[in-house]
Parts: C-alpha cells; structure tokens; sequence
C-alpha cells in the first residue's frame, strides 16, 4: 500500500463532526440511541490506529460531548462533573466522624452558645451546630458555589464558542452556529470540571461553615469540620478545648448573624454574583490556545484556568463592585472577630488564638487562591482589622444592642467611610438613642429642597438660615 492509499484520520473525521453538529443543532443527541454509523466510528478509530494516534483519546472526547448533549437541549450546564470531582478529591482521604469527635465539638457548641448570648443581643440558632465531615460540606455547599459561578461559567463557555468561531473556516460557521447549545454545553462543563477541582481542595481547607466568609452553608447551620480541624491545631502548642471553643465560638457567631439579617445573605450573594456578570473571557489567550490544543495533552488549558491568564483586567465597574464586596465582607468578619473576642474572654489564651485565626483568614490558602484565580473573587478582605476596630469603638460607645441593631435594615449599615472613622457612626447611634433626629446634612437638605419643588409646596423648604421664610424677597404687605 502506498502512502497515498494509506488510511487517514482525517478521511472520516469531517463527516463524524458535520453528523454530530448537525444531530446537535436539531435539538437531538446523536450520541445516544444509534445517531451515528457504528461503522463509521469503527472506521474512524482503525484510521487513527493506523496513522499512530492512540484510538483511546477518542474516549474523553465522546464522554464529554455525552454530558454536553445531556443539557444541550436548554443551552444550561451540567453540574455533575463539578459534584463529581469536589467530591472524589474530599473523600480521597476522608474519614467518618468518630464518637469522640462528635462529643467533643457538640460540647464545645454548646458552652460557646451560652457565652455568645452574654456577647450579642442576635437570638442562637434554631437547629443545633453539628461536626460534618469533607463530603458533607461539598454536599452543603454546592449550590450556593454552583450559583455565584454559573455566571463566570456562561461567559467562558461563550468565550469558547467565539473562539471555535475565529480558528474555523467559512464552510465550518454555518455548522458551528447549529451546534452553539452543544459547544456552550462542553465549555460549561469544562470549567465546571475546574470548579469542582477548586471546591473539593477547599473542602480540605475549611475548618467550619463560615470559613470563607460569604454564607455558602444553608441559612440558619453552622459545622464544623473535625478532620481539617485536627490540622488546624497541629503545631500551635493550643489544647484542642479551646481551640475548638473558639472555632465554635465564631461559626455560631457567622451563622447567627446571616440568620437574624436575612437581607445580608442576599446582598452578599448578590454582590457577588453581580461581580461574576461582568467577568470577561480573554478570546484572544483562548484563540491562541484552540489553535495548539492537543486533546492529549491538555495541561496548557488546564493551567490557564488554574492561573487566571483567562480573565482579563478588572474593568473600572468590577474594581468598584469588588471593593463595594471586599467592604461587606470585612464588616461581617470584624462584627464576628468582635463579638467572638468578647464570648472567649474568659478564656485563657483567647487573644493568642484571635490572632491564629485571623492571620489564617488574610492569609487564605491554596484552594482560595485557585478560586481567585478561576473567578477573579477574592475572599479575604483587606479591611479585615479596620473593620474589627470600628466594630470595637462603637461596641464601647454605645453598647452591644445599639451595635447589633444596625444589621436589623440594609440602611442602617456602616460603610466604608465609617470604617475610616467611625465617630460620625457614634455620633448618629448616641443621638438616636438620646430620642433625637439626626441634624441634616447636605444632601438631607438637597433631597428635601428636591421634593418640595416637585410637590410645588416650598412651605415645607428647610431654612437657609437667614430667617426669612420662603418667598420673602418681596415685602409683606
């Protein structure tokens, strides 16, 4: 046999793709239920055998064309892979809870209960705290993870198909339009495969369920996690006891407070979620890669989502939403450093273990830092300290109600001013506490002079302080 008689991948490969993107663009599954010749295949694999590729690559490609047509129908994604994946990296080494474990942390929740009612006016919790294991939080937390992501996820499947698009020629478009929900499925999948790698370390990092500051567990629990907790204290010379009445002391806090301030975990989630809207995919990098991607090799892909070369620079509007999140979540975190601090008190080495704890969380660790990198968040807020400190002197102003009564509205809320200084923030909470109305500032002012021209009543316009009523340019008859 000739060379030019010589089987070739690519004799049969055009035909199985155009089959496939047009199966994909009626909305069917050409996959699943015989779609395609069995001796086409057949003969796609013997050409590829013959011409020194390893037949086997074909396997990865037809498992995740699979799971993308399973969702091809509605254009979603799938979130198997991710559950998947979280999942087999948290029980890769996971052990079940012991008797021991579960008496020591359900003891050390109840002890911290009693002391964070002396420490917040916030009611405990309506369903008891429990240890759980790895799994258990992957479980717990998906879907809170599946919902801040979705949005980055779209982008990059868009990102994907806009890519196929450019290194395609003419005759190919046409197809690659019709198979759009099939493409937009596998890119999905893609970064839902990453995400799930990213969660499942994280599961080996928390210590509890607010460990990473923004509520992912449902509302109204709190856990801890035994096994990462025995890391935790491993080396810090800290007996566990008290270690883990602080551990406990600060998820019940988290918890608590999402609890009371139903609005808060709203706001948070939808902070972030609205930062994941606007997160942009690099074409261009992703270009440069579709054009040298080897199906059996596909680290250079996998590193680019793992180092975030694939997220472009922040745009001015994501700089301002995340430093609008980065301030919430640095008032939750203070508010908790604050009111955990007061609880432990007593506690001999309290503040030792404070500053464990709170170098931990501006640290973060390796699965944070893939998940900034994945989703450009980042989870550790640099106002951290400020945060507390503003919690501390209004805490010693005013009391621990008044303090606790400003998550009860989103308007009451500190922002980031009264973190820089929060004497303005004691001034408003003394005087509303004296029963006074606060004094009017400027754009109190402005907004009343705004109405009042609206409403065409000037009667009711604040003084400008010259003493003369409204309309008294002209003399009084």
């Amino acid at each position: 046999m000739t060379s030019d008689d010589s089987p070739r991948p690519d004799d049969d490969f055009p035909e199985f793709l155009r089959k496939l993107f047009e199966d994909a663009g009626s909305g069917g599954n050409p996959l699943a239920g015989g779609g395609l010749d069995p001796e086409q295949l057949k003969r796609l694999s013997e050409q590829m055998g013959a011409a020194g590729i390893d037949p086997a690559m074909l396997q990865p490609l037809m498992q995740s064309m699979q799971q993308a047509f399973a969702t091809a129908g509605d254009g979603g994604i799938s979130w198997d892979a991710a559950k998947q994946q979280a999942l087999h990296l948290a029980n890769q080494d996971g052990h079940a809870i012991t008797t021991g474990e579960k008496t020591d942390h359900e003891q050390a929740f109840a002890l911290a209960d009693l002391w964070l009612s002396e420490a917040t006016t916030i009611s405990e919790l309506a369903e008891p705290a429990r240890p759980i294991t790895r799994g258990e939080w992957v479980e717990l937390t998906l879907p809170v993870w599946q919902e801040l992501a979705e949005p980055v996820a779209t982008s990059m499947a868009d990102g994907l198909i806009d890519a196929l698009r450019a290194q395609s020629p003419d005759d190919m478009q046409q197809m690659l339009d019709g198979a759009g929900r099939m493409l937009r499925g596998i890119g999905g999948q893609m970064f839902a495969g990453q995400l799930g790698h990213v969660i499942g370390k994280l599961s080996r990092e928390v210590v509890s369920g607010g460990d990473v500051g923004i509520p992912v567990m449902p509302a109204g629990a709190a856990a801890i996690v035994p096994q990462n907790f025995e890391d935790l204290g491993r080396g810090l010379e800290i007996p566990d006891d008290q270690l883990a009445l602080y551990i406990a002391a600060r998820e019940l806090a988290h918890a608590r407070l999402f609890r009371h301030a139903k609005w808060l975990r709203l706001q948070a989630i939808g902070q972030v979620t609205d930062f994941a809207r606007g997160v942009d995919i690099d074409v261009e990098r992703l270009e440069d890669l579709a054009s040298r991607f080897d199906p059996q090799n596909p680290d250079e892909l996998r590193a680019a989502l793992e180092s975030g070369s694939l997220l472009p620079e922040q745009s001015e509007a994501q700089r301002r939403a995340l430093e609008r999140l980065e301030t919430l979540l640095a008032l939750i975190e203070g508010w908790v450093d604050v009111v955990t601090s007061d609880a432990t008190n007593r506690m001999p080495g309290g503040d030792r273990i404070a500053e464990v704890i709170r170098r931990r969380r501006a640290a973060g660790g390796p699965a944070e830092d893939a998940l900034e990198a994945l989703v450009g968040l980042r989870l550790r807020p640099r106002r951290l300290r400020e945060a507390a400190d503003m919690w501390r002197a209004v805490t010693d102003a005013v009391g621990m109600s008044a303090r606790d009564s400003l998550w009860d509205y989103p308007d009451l809320m500190p922002d980031s001013a009264d973190i820089d200084d929060p004497s303005g923030l004691i001034s408003r909470l003394q005087a509303r506490a004296r029963g006074e109305e606060p004094a009017p500032d400027d754009f109190d002012q402005a907004l009343a002079q705004l109405l009042s021209e609206e409403s065409g009543d000037t009667a009711d316009a604040p003084d400008d302080g010259t003493g003369d009523e409204p309309g008294s340019g002209e003399e009084k008859e």
